[in-house]
Order: structure tokens, then sequence, then C-alpha cells
């Protein structure tokens, strides 16, 4: 990796002082627009009551959830997702740096995320939404392992990657929100996702600064971040299995991925119209390009896939409630 242009340390520490002005204009463009919200505000406390243990409450039992299993399913992944924060915080530090406005956007960045970790597990308790065990077993098994980005000390590769993970996210909470038959479930997580939007459109609009600047290094890293995504959670246990389930539910699939977050992030920084690339910079738009056109192809196997599965639950007698 050394050899390719965007982890050249020369450039990457142009950009990062160079950048510098951007992030603190983007910086107070978020302060301005964004609003403080308090997680308790969004927990209905007065339907919690004592689980088992040392103060003698009662058993969690699945009949206490009023959620689905693909609900609880999304709800704990978004959740041990957050929960690993504290790596997601120190290797975006060791990216960007902690010196002037880099750290006091990855400073703020970090104490709203937070916020989403406080929200969804004050809510899966005092409703009993997941057995509280299996949660905090999950928790302890995926912080133990913690996450390390591939892209280390790469502030390029690591803003690019963020842009796109920051939207994934939304999606992903808006969606199970919607799927989830509880309003108080959507409201909160419509209220979270309204901040990893915000995050999003800092990170987009870091990224189309330095595609001014640096137009071959910032497209390598678009194209090596988009045709290696892999979402945060993937090391979470049993993430194979929930995220199919959560495709299958339309809460995020191949073809969301691609239209929703991919193609529209692409078409904001104009990247498949840049001019003036060297032949690196165009070779690996044309990696971009091609890889593109096969996640389509296997979208649309995906989607093909889906309604063979829905025909079959049908078939079984089972209710199938059509989410997109």
């Amino acid at each position: 990796m050394a050899g390719m242009a965007s982890y050249d340390p020369k450039i990457q520490s142009r950009l990062i002082r160079d950048l510098e002005p951007v992030v603190a204009k983007e910086l107070d463009r978020h302060l301005a627009i964004q609003k403080n919200w308090y997680p308790h505000e969004y927990v209905p406390w007065s339907e919690g009551r004592t689980f088992a243990g040392p103060l003698n409450g009662d058993a969690w039992e699945a009949k206490d959830s009023r959620l689905t299993d693909v609900a609880q399913n999304s709800l704990v992944l978004n959740l041990l997702t957050e929960d690993n924060l504290p790596s997601y915080h120190t290797e975006i530090t060791l990216s960007m740096g902690q010196d002037g406005a880099w750290g006091n956007w990855i400073h703020r960045w970090t104490a709203e995320e937070a916020r989403h970790g406080i929200v969804l597990r004050d809510y899966l308790m005092a409703t009993r939404g997941v057995d509280p065990i299996e949660l905090e077993d999950l928790r302890m098994a995926h912080m133990s392992v913690g996450y390390q980005t591939p892209y280390e000390d790469d502030m390029l590769h690591t803003v690019a990657y963020v842009t796109f993970q920051e939207l994934a996210t939304r999606i992903s909470h808006r969606n199970t929100g919607r799927i989830s038959a509880d309003p108080i479930c959507e409201s909160m997580l419509t209220r979270v996702a309204m901040d990893e939007n915000l995050h999003m459109l800092f990170y987009r609009n870091l990224i189309g600064a330095a595609l001014e600047l640096e137009p071959d290094a910032v497209v390598e890293a678009i194209s090596d971040v988009v045709t290696n995504f892999a979402m945060p959670g993937y090391g979470i246990p049993g993430f194979g299995r929930k995220s199919v389930q959560i495709a299958l539910a339309g809460i995020y699939d191949l073809d969301l991925h691609l239209e929703e977050v991919v193609q529209p992030v692409l078409r904001a920084w104009g990247v498949m119209d840049l001019t003036g690339l060297s032949a690196a910079g165009e070779a690996n738009r044309d990696k971009l390009s091609a890889f593109l056109d096969q996640t389509k192809i296997e979208a649309e196997r995906f989607k093909d896939k889906r309604e063979v599965h829905f025909e079959r639950q049908a078939a079984r007698g089972l209710q199938i409630t059509r989410l997109f």
C-alpha cells in the first residue's frame, strides 16, 4: 500500500494541513444546524421493570418483546455497532490527528455518536425488547475484539469510508424504525438517523474539497473504499446470519447500498465527470465503474432471490409484509 498515491505521507500531511480551514468551516456549519437532543426523552421509562438478578426482578422472556425477530436483530446489530465507538474514535484520531479543528471535530463527533448507543440500549432495556443477557454477552465479545480500519494512518481512505458508512447507518436506522411496528422506536431511530445524515454531510463535503486539491489520490481512495466496503459491525458474532435476514426484510440490502448510498455520494462528488485525471486516476475510476456495473447485476439477482423467498413463505401460509 505504501506505493499508492493516497498513502503518500507527503500528500496526507499536505491535505491534513490544507483542509483544516475546511474542517473548521464544516464544524461551524454543523454546530449551527444540528439540534441538541436528550436520549432520556425518547425512552418509555414507565414501561420498565426490574430484571432477574441481585434485585430479584423478573427474568426476560421472549414474549416480553413487542418487536419482531428481524427488528430485534437489526436493533442489536445497530446498537453493537454503536458500542464500538471507542475503537472508531481511536482509528479516526490516528488518521486525522487531534490538532486544531480536526481534534475539535473528532471529539464533537464522538460525543454525538455516544448518544446513539445510550438511547438504543435504554429503549431496549425499558421495553424488554431483547434478551439483556444475550445482548451484554454480545457486547463483551464484540468490544473485546474492537475495530481496526484496513486504512491505517490514512486520512483520505478513512474520510471516504465514513462518508459511505454514515449514510448506510442512517438508512439502516431509518428502515429499522419503519419495520419496528412501534411508534416510539421509529421516533427514536428517526432522531438518530438525523445525526448520521449530518455526519455524512460533514465527511462528504470534506472529500469534495479534497478532490479539488488531490483528485488522483482521492479517486483512488474512493475506488478502494467502494470496492472493498464492509460495515464496521461485520465482526459481531452472528453478523452474517442477521444481515441476511435484514436484507431479506428490505432494511438494508445490496440494492439500497448501491442506489441510496454509493450512487448519490458519487454524484455529489461528481466522480464520473472529473476531468484532468492522470492515467492512474483514470484507471481507478474505471475500476470503480466496472465494480458498480457488477454490483448492479448482483443486486438484481438478490432481488430475484428475495421474490422467490417471499413466494415460498406465502405458499406455506405465512403472512408476508412487503416493505419495499
